[in-house]
């Protein structure tokens, strides 16, 4: 099939960038977990023995303990959850993510969770909470104690959907989101 349109050429302006793997050489061969990166997410139902396989999945590795993994927490609104469309929620918590990783961009956690190496190993955690009431009290708390977030507020409507963490250490957020439920 020929087509009307010019052939692509090359932008000059892109040549003169560096690439990202030139941008973070140490970060793109620093290694977030025990183990391999997972193909896709049905390998880890096929192979529910890789713990027992893996010291370093338990959290041990000849007595020393694991790393701590970096992890992205998303908490939605349950209320919302239930009054609006699915896909809308989902894209609530898009949103915020997209947006406190890009607010964070320069941070070396965030440059390790977005590595080339890392990209098909990435934790996220959805939550919820019941209401806008727990959700603002979620942000101050995650404010006053210096976890980097995003408190996604919908525009022209001006209403408080979710909160998305920076990528950070899990032992740095698992006190705030402990006792949240997992979105369902």
């Amino acid at each position: 099939m020929r087509t009307l349109l010019p052939p692509r050429l090359p932008s000059p302006i892109a040549a003169t960038l560096p690439s990202a793997a030139s941008l973070l050489p140490a970060l793109t061969r620093l290694s977030l977990r025990g183990t391999p990166p997972r193909a896709n997410m049905s390998s880890a139902a096929a192979a529910p023995d890789s713990a027992a396989a893996n010291p370093a999945a338990t959290g041990e590795e000849g007595g020393r303990e694991a790393v701590d993994v970096l992890v992205q927490y998303v908490v939605l609104r349950r209320d919302l959850a239930d009054a609006w469309p699915l896909g809308s929620v989902v894209a609530q918590g898009c949103h915020a993510a997209v947006a406190a990783v890009w607010a964070h961009r320069d941070h070396p956690d965030t440059a390790a969770y977005c590595a080339p190496g890392n990209l098909d190993s990435m934790h996220k955690v959805t939550l919820e909470v019941k209401g806008e009431t727990q959700l603002r009290n979620l942000a101050e708390k995650l404010e006053a104690a210096g976890v980097r977030h995003k408190l996604w507020i919908e525009q022209p409507e001006n209403i408080p959907t979710c909160i998305a963490t920076a990528p950070c250490p899990k032992s740095q957020v698992s006190s705030f989101v402990k006792k949240l439920k997992l979105c369902k």
